[in-house]
């Protein structure tokens, strides 16, 4: 059986975007990711997270839509000192649409890792996700050619694209939380002409409360990262 995720507050471009079907969870089953990237043509930094609970946890149709992830309440902080900015009134969900709008402005760019997965056990759990296909940086770098930093909002998002690199990069290697490396990638299409910019990848805390960090530090985190790049 299939769904397509409510398209009721995307704007033009996500509905034609999100026609992408997402498979109903169930362990065992094939799901595709059921929103479309949000990238900016002058965004500088991308973020990149793995997948999205199932439906039934969505209080929206866009990225980090459970309303008990603290994504869009950090965002909130760092960049207007109020964790219910994004929030729609008293309502348990955000507003995607304002989301969207800020990041066009800011130049921040959200593009999943991971494009199709099985939920092991049937929840979000990244632990238990096994990644059936990652994410195409061949298509999704050259829509944002000013790009020149990947963040991670974890580990497994770290894990996913450090496994696109021509060199196998050892797990002891990998950035620890609020650390970050180069990041070499190179095309895999041998058609692609231009260059790819010198990345460099971040890993900044998970913003889902299972992660055992005070949200006071994850702000701190993220505000620290966003500083760095400029952006505050």
């Amino acid at each position: 059986m299939t769904i397509k995720p409510s398209n009721t507050q995307e704007d033009a471009n996500n509905k034609a975007n999100n026609e992408i079907v997402a498979t109903e969870s169930s362990s065992g089953e094939i799901e595709n990711h059921p929103f479309a990237p949000v990238l900016p043509p002058n965004a500088t930094i991308m973020m990149m997270g793995t997948f999205p609970p199932t439906s039934d946890k969505w209080a929206m149709s866009f990225h980090y839509p459970n309303f008990y992830n603290d994504m869009w309440r950090i965002y909130g902080r760092v960049f207007f000192d109020d964790a219910d900015y994004f929030r729609v009134g008293d309502e348990k969900r955000f507003d995607p649409e304002r989301i969207r709008s800020f990041m066009f402005e800011r130049g921040i760019a959200s593009c999943p890792t991971v494009k199709q997965a099985i939920r092991e056990t049937g929840n979000a759990s990244d632990k238990n996700l096994t990644v059936v296909t990652p994410v195409d940086l061949d298509s999704i770098l050259p829509q944002v050619p000013k790009v020149e930093t990947l963040f991670t909002t974890g580990g497994k998002a770290t894990e996913v694209l450090l496994g696109l690199l021509d060199e196998p990069i050892a797990k002891s290697k990998h950035p620890k939380t609020n650390q970050s490396m180069d990041y070499p990638y190179q095309w895999q299409d041998s058609n692609q002409t231009n260059m790819v910019n010198d990345l460099t990848l971040y890993r900044l805390p998970s913003t889902s409360r299972a992660y055992p960090l005070s949200l006071d530090k994850k702000v701190a985190a993220y505000k620290a990262f966003f500083e760095r790049m400029g952006k505050l």
